[in-house]
């Protein structure tokens, strides 16, 4: 065998950066069927997402999530093929209709086994306003122009307060977040899936009436704004005039669509990593350009919300094809690790948990049957994993070195000291490690490759 020299990895437990709040992934949308699958079936994909047991052979049953996404439809389910939304399991339905209330029961059971397993941090999202809200009575927009009249704005707050009573009736369950609007900048008129166009100031409004309502019916739930379509619109970005320039829109005193101040924000922008993960070195500086502009708003912090493989990334992988194994898995692991450490992300989500679909787009893997099918887990799971079961709230990062620049380096410490050093080598070579800067070594190691 080739003698591999060890790559030193130089740990400073005294430099401490981001407290990290979660890892997280949505229900969106096979959960609405899966959720009323055979128990075993149900069972075992909760456990996957949710658990934080062990096997006898010493192995994670799951990946120990510490917060759960659940949409809250539109009621485009309810409207079946008239929602002109083709693909049935992209509709979702309203919490508030009964029809179709199979639907929600699903959601509510998943809610709910992920609270059995110790998940105690709950947001709801919504994609678009209810469809009785909307201008053209649909779940998408017409020709990219924003889906909901201001009068009606204050009527969608309403109905979120109705929506989330009706959830903790259901499922026994209190949000800590909602979110209200789903990546504003796009223009949601191809009928894909529910989706509303917004602008900044639209948002604005929105998140006002939001928090009128949640302050008149003393809901405590925090509103996370503003899942940014892409990292980009957080910055000046003359593409989409009016949508961009987020961080100073909304938590900067001087603009007019200010909204930091209210009681009802979370002190938190989000914002989505997709299309921009590739080549790795734009990554990086996006990546720090964003923790600068956090960083410069005191006590604001930033949430990487929503991610999967999506497009070609600069031909380093492609979304398309689902791929249980290895490749996409490490990828994924990389992504991880330059938001936690070069944005300085105290959370990270997944997007869709469960996939039906032939995209890198899922952690478990399904057939499209609304009934029972077969069901696998992925190594983008178990990737996700290595971070969501070991990192847990409330764990401190502390800096980490490499000196060996193919090796992706993470460190994590809690209140007693326990370091959680996650280790990303993209290369088939077993390298060994030297550690410093430890008071002690003895370590538990766990392994994700490809046997």
């Amino acid at each position: 065998p080739v003698k591999v020299d060890p790559v030193k990895i130089e740990i400073n437990m005294n430099s401490t950066a981001q407290t990290i709040r979660n890892f997280a992934a949505s229900d969106a949308w096979a959960v609405q069927f899966v959720g009323n699958w055979p128990d075993a079936k149900r069972n075992q994909m909760a456990d996957w997402l949710f658990s934080m047991e062990t096997t006898a052979e010493g192995n994670p049953k799951g990946i120990g999530l510490t917060m759960w996404r659940t949409n809250i439809g539109a009621g485009s389910a309810q409207q079946g093929e008239a929602s002109g939304i083709k693909d049935e399991w992209r509709r979702a339905a309203s919490p508030l209709l009964n029809d179709n209330s199979e639907l929600v029961k699903a959601q509510n059971w998943f809610l709910a086994a992920a609270k059995q397993r110790g998940v105690n941090q709950f947001l709801a999202f919504y994609n678009s306003p209810p469809v009785s809200l909307t201008l053209n009575q649909k779940a998408f927009a017409n020709n990219g122009v924003c889906n909901i009249s201001e009068a009606n704005m204050n009527e969608f707050a309403k109905s979120a307060v109705s929506s989330l009573k009706a959830i903790e009736a259901g499922a026994g369950i209190k949000f800590d977040y909602l979110s209200p609007v789903n990546e504003p900048q796009w223009d949601w008129s191809d009928g894909g899936q529910e989706g509303n166009p917004y602008t900044n100031a639209e948002v604005s409004k929105i998140v006002k009436s939001f928090h009128q309502e949640f302050v008149a019916n003393n809901i405590t739930t925090k509103l996370l704004i503003p899942e940014s379509g892409h990292i980009r619109y957080l910055f000046p970005n003359s593409d989409k005039a009016n949508k961009d320039d987020q961080v100073k829109s909304f938590f900067d005193p001087s603009s007019n669509e200010y909204v930091g101040n209210l009681t009802s924000v979370f002190k938190g922008v989000a914002a989505h990593s997709y299309f921009s993960t590739s080549p790795s070195e734009q990554s990086i500086n996006d990546r720090k350009k964003i923790r600068e502009v956090i960083a410069a708003k005191d006590g604001l912090e930033y949430w990487q919300s929503e991610y999967c493989i999506l497009g070609d990334n600069g031909g380093e992988i492609n979304g398309n094809r689902r791929d249980l194994g290895m490749t996409p898995a490490l990828y994924i692991a990389r992504v991880i690790q330059q938001d936690l450490v070069y944005a300085n992300a105290t959370a990270w989500q997944w997007w869709i948990s469960i996939s039906p679909y032939d995209y890198k787009d899922g952690l478990i893997y399904i057939d499209k049957n609304k009934t029972d099918g077969n069901i696998n887990d992925s190594k983008m799971m178990w990737a996700l994993g290595n971070y969501s079961r070991f990192i847990r709230p409330g764990m401190v990062r502390v800096d980490a070195v490499s000196s060996n620049n193919d090796l992706h380096v993470s460190a994590f410490k809690d209140a007693a000291g326990k370091l959680v050093l996650v280790v990303v080598n993209p290369s088939a070579i077993d390298k060994p490690l030297e550690l410093t800067g430890l008071n002690k070594t003895d370590a538990i190691t766990y392994t994700t490759s490809a046997t």
